[in-house]
């Protein structure tokens, strides 16, 4: 589904596109606080986007309630849309960030203790995401 295109734009056009705290999040590495957020408890059917670029990124029957307080997926849409990264930046822990693979924006990290099929939960920032429901 990822059209290996990337999109690239100036750190003004991002900031002109997007809300402060989109652009915090996206574009500087920022965590939004848990529970405090629009999508983590969302029931709605849809497809969420990425805000910068627009991928398709999660679904929303893939969405499960983590009770981390950030929307949390056990699978990706498309892998090939998802970058993932070595991010050290809290000292002594290792943890995965995930980035669209399209536009580089901050999404949030990726765990090992998610639900099955997967094992794994994406714990995404609501800031990161744009929701398309489904009719």
């Amino acid at each position: 589904m990822s059209s290996g295109k990337k999109v690239k734009k100036t750190d003004a056009e991002w900031r002109a596109q997007l809300s402060a705290e989109s652009y915090w999040v996206t574009r500087e590495k920022g965590t939004e606080k848990p529970f405090e957020n629009a999508y983590h408890d969302l029931k709605t059917a849809g497809i969420y986007h990425c805000v910068c670029c627009h991928t398709p990124l999660f679904d929303s029957e893939h969405k499960f309630d983590s009770g981390s307080g950030w929307p949390s997926f056990f699978k990706p849409i498309d892998p090939d849309a998802i970058g993932e990264h070595d991010d050290r930046s809290i000292a002594f822990m290792l943890r995965t960030e995930v980035t669209c693979d399209v536009c580089d924006s901050h999404l949030g990290h990726v765990f090992n203790d998610g639900p099955t099929p997967t094992g794994l939960r994406y714990c995404i920032n609501s800031a990161s995401l744009q929701l398309q429901k489904k009719d």
